[in-house]
């Protein structure tokens, strides 16, 4: 049986002792069949003390942060002080130990409170956790970041920070049916977190309404510079092999937004875009398991035994590809990285659009399913949304489950991006 959902409104923050216990129990019942939290005796006691500090330090609710009492579930590859990590691993936890990563301190210092950590795929890789996707129990939720995704599409908590690699943000935001977003790359501090491939790794998170995203990423992010969208942006589809990639129930999806977008009043061209897709996948996994075996040398020859056969099987892939092959790859990233803004310019585009995943989330937990709509973006060190928009039925006679709008901006346009991400939403919101 499917959980509940019931996405958490804007800046519902917790301040009473019936709030805090409603929190708390929630994730307690609920998250015995959803699976988005990693399990902790004394959670109650925990964030009761947490919510009380928040309220000595923030007597006067007219001089309260933001974020403030806002439950916040936190990936388990960042280090949390009074948590341990684990990275979704059974690696011993002091492995990891070391000082509390600096977006969880931004965010804690806007007012949220760390209701927990999420469950995540082994190391932010591809060996998924026990966590169900809350539409159809059935179904993946996607990965790596599947428990903070999880956890805000049901309701449990409005925010949950995530991280991504090549799509751990995007496509389990898509397949949960919630607002994810990964900023540009390097804008957020990643010390604090366990590493995946350092080249890629941005910090990254999941909400319940798109403006509660925008103030969460206003605290989060390095020289954030609040921006009001004065006229629409120009939207572009990236056509060619690069969208020949998505399944015929997400580009039916697919051209059912755009259909909507158009009604709303935006303008949306096609511009010919990533006909060398195949090479910006490939250089996205070389240098993707090159990183992770360099992430993991201190610790795999010694407990190889213990890493998940798809973790292990990639780290010894990453080790087997030559200095060259690696290199000839990361030219290719930096290139990418030149040629895209490049290209928005010439077509006098402002935002990409495009789906979030390859379809809707697969049926079976053995999976976290395909990250290739979001590489481009993400290798490009892009900003990326992705937008409920919508529902598809994977199997004629199966369950209706959701599918994201993927956007994309310049890299360093976060700020316009997100200022535009409400239009966007609204005009998705019809889409059944």
């Amino acid at each position: 049986m499917a959980v509940a959902v019931r996405p958490a409104a804007y800046g519902r923050g917790v301040s009473t002792a019936a709030e805090i216990t409603d929190v708390v129990d929630r994730i307690e019942r609920d998250d015995a069949d959803l699976h988005a939290f990693v399990d902790e005796p004394g959670r109650a006691e925990r964030v009761r003390a947490a919510v009380e500090a928040l309220a000595q330090r923030w007597p006067d609710p007219a001089h309260r942060p933001p974020l403030h009492g806002v439950p916040l579930g936190v990936k388990d590859v960042f280090r949390v002080d009074g948590l341990p990590t684990r990275a979704g691993s059974d690696l011993p936890a002091e492995l990891f130990d070391g000082p509390q990563a600096t977006a969880v301190t931004r965010l804690q210092a806007a007012g949220a409170v760390v209701a927990g950590k999420t469950v995540t795929a082994e190391f932010a890789y591809f060996s998924p956790g026990p966590t169900r996707n809350p539409h159809h129990p059935e179904h993946t939720p996607g990965g790596s970041s599947s428990g903070s995704a999880a956890a805000v599409a049901a309701g449990l908590v409005p925010l949950a920070l995530g991280t991504q690699t090549i799509g751990s943000v995007v496509r389990p935001a898509a397949y949960c049916g919630c607002v994810g977003f990964k900023p540009t790359y390097g804008r957020v501090p990643c010390d604090g977190v366990i590493p995946n491939a350092p080249t890629f790794d941005t910090v990254g998170l999941f909400a319940a309404q798109p403006r509660l995203a925008a103030v969460a990423t206003a605290a989060l992010v390095d020289g954030w510079a609040p921006v009001a969208p004065a006229e629409l942006p120009v939207l572009a589809v990236p056509v060619g092999p690069y969208l020949d990639q998505a399944d015929a129930g997400a580009r039916a999806a697919f051209d059912r937004q755009v259909a909507a977008l158009r009604e709303a009043g935006y303008e949306v061209r096609e511009v010919a875009a990533f006909d060398d897709i195949a090479e910006v996948n490939r250089r996205q996994e070389v240098v993707n398991l090159v990183e992770l075996a360099r992430t993991h040398e201190p610790w795999f020859d010694r407990y190889a035994e213990r890493y998940r056969p798809r973790t292990a099987a990639g780290i010894r892939e990453g080790r087997a590809i030559d200095a060259d092959t690696y290199r000839a790859a990361l030219d290719g990233v930096h290139a990418l990285r030149r040629r895209l803004p490049q290209l928005m310019a010439d077509a006098r585009i402002d935002v990409w659009i495009c789906p979030s995943a390859t379809g809707p989330a697969p049926r079976g937990l053995d999976t976290t399913g395909s990250p290739i709509m979001s590489v481009p973006w993400t290798q490009a060190g892009a900003p990326a949304l992705s937008l409920p928009a919508g529902t598809v039925r994977a199997e004629p006679d199966g369950p209706a489950l959701p599918v994201g709008l993927q956007c994309a901006a310049a890299p360093g346009a976060d700020e316009r991006l997100l200022a535009w991400a409400e239009g966007i939403a609204g005009a998705l919101a019809g889409l059944t």
